[in-house]
């Protein structure tokens, strides 16, 4: 690497690892939270989705923002917001004032993340984008491993605020050198998509709303049935627009490429299952086998930490043998994994039955997420892979949100937290959830096309996009 490649990565990495963090950690504080804020059970829910629904509804609107105004500026400008929502996070004095903090912040964490996959897209030539993203994806992986360590050693240790202020140095340290060593860059389009990013953001608006009230409110209930209705006719409406609009935000030739769509439909299913799994087990550990929010967040790291040490792998592999391999065998060994859960998932088990499966699914997704972000950006002309970040990121997010409204509403047909036992039965049909989505995924990725070599599909996507 060139020592501009290499400030890029480290600082894009760094700041996802920020938000990455952040997104884990608030789940082992809810109960504290509880307790000090006076909060009701639909209270703390939506300290949770006030972050995921910004985040997911913001994350194509950062992209056009960064073609736009400038990757730096725009990436730059998303760790300043998170920082300050961080603060006011820590500050609030009621769940309700939490609930609008942690808005904001799922707003500068949709900024930081499309864009820091955007930048280094952009920094490294096919041939080597591969490997850079298992690297980036391995420094998200220290994330989501310590995650629920941090949360409940600082819980514990210290203040359930101190879950927010920790990001506040980081974030300060990380602007100036964002500024200083990484140099501007813009997509093609310069004028800004407005139409399509109203059409876009309500529309994915009332997507997530749908799925994230679904359970609460009733699946045939008008608040659902009526947000699912919107956001069809805004989605139907965004893809109108883009197909006749003189510089789309996301242009509808993309979706002609196979490696572009295939690669966004396996990872929506792929993560999917993964957070449907990472919902429920870390309770289950709790729930079903008695342990406590600390000891649990230490028996989820023989499946968390694989994403630290095969992502890297794994990307350098990409590069050399094509992504259609990792997004085939990587899902399927997901899937294997957790259907091997839930065949032996029950409330008296030793943890230790637990670790070869969580190895197998850890492995398997580790093995996916590098294969689906190159094939993605990868098919599109260089100046384009903001958008296709951004999409790509959009599709994760939204594929976490399905994969837990599905898991839920299963587990509420089979289980209860009534009892150990109980809890069982509704992991185990959660866990069949995450197993058949990721089986799926495993599907779309063998539409992928057999790469001849990196980059294969940019002339086809070009044309596309033109």
């Amino acid at each position: 690497m060139t020592s501009k490649q290499k400030w890029i990565l480290v600082l894009a990495a760094m700041a996802a690892f920020m938000t990455a963090l952040d997104s884990l950690v608030v789940t082992t504080a809810l109960s504290t939270i509880q307790r000090d804020l006076g909060a009701s059970v639909e209270g703390l829910e939506w300290t949770v989705n006030a972050y995921n629904l910004s985040f997911a509804v913001l994350l194509m609107t950062a992209a056009a923002l960064g073609d736009r105004l400038g990757r730096r500026r725009v990436f730059a400008a998303g760790i300043g917001l998170f920082v300050a929502a961080s603060a006011a996070c820590a500050l609030s004095p009621s769940v309700g004032a939490l609930i609008a903090a942690r808005a904001i912040q799922g707003a500068g964490a949709a900024a930081v993340t499309t864009l820091a996959l955007a930048l280094v897209g952009a920094t490294f030539p096919p041939e080597k984008r591969g490997g850079a993203l298992g690297i980036f994806f391995a420094v998200n992986g220290l994330a989501v491993a310590g995650g629920p360590l941090v949360g409940g050693a600082i819980t514990q240790g210290i203040a359930w605020q101190w879950i927010f202020w920790v990001n506040v140095p980081i974030g300060l340290a990380l602007i100036p050198l964002v500024l200083r060593r990484i140099p501007e860059s813009h997509g093609p389009d310069r004028t800004l998509d407005l139409p399509g990013l109203a059409f876009v953001s309500v529309g994915v608006l009332g997507l997530v709303w749908g799925l994230v009230r679904g359970n609460d409110a009733g699946w045939g209930s008008t608040e659902v049935l009526g947000a699912f209705a919107a956001a069809a006719v805004l989605l139907a409406g965004f893809v109108a627009y883009e197909l006749r609009a003189r510089a789309p935000m996301l242009p509808m030739g993309f979706f002609r490429s196979r490696a572009f769509s295939a690669g966004n439909a396996a990872i929506f299913c792929a993560v999917g299952g993964l957070f449907c799994a990472v919902f429920f087990m870390s309770q289950f550990l709790q729930e079903g086998l008695g342990y406590g929010p600390l000891r649990a967040g230490l028996r989820l790291l023989p499946w968390t930490a694989t994403l630290f040490f095969v992502a890297p792998v794994a990307g350098k592999l990409v590069d050399r043998f094509g992504e259609r391999p990792f997004l085939v065998v990587g899902p399927l060994l997901q899937g294997i994994g957790f259907g091997w859960i839930a065949l032996i998932a029950k409330a008296d088990m030793s943890y230790w039955t637990l670790v070869p499966p969580l190895i197998v699914a850890g492995v398997g997704i580790s093995m996916s997420f590098p294969a689906a972000q190159s094939s993605v950006v990868s098919s599109v002309p260089e100046e384009a892979i903001g958008k296709a970040a951004g999409t790509n990121s959009t599709m994760r997010e939204l594929g976490g949100v399905l994969g837990i409204a599905i898991g839920v509403a299963a587990f509420a047909g089979a289980g209860s937290y009534a009892s150990p036992a109980d809890f069982s039965d509704g992991f185990v049909a959660a866990i069949s959830v995450s197993a058949g989505l990721s089986v799926l995924a495993a599907m779309f990725g063998a539409a992928l096309p057999a790469r001849l070599g990196a980059g294969a599909e940019l002339p086809a996507a070009a044309a596309a996009a033109d």
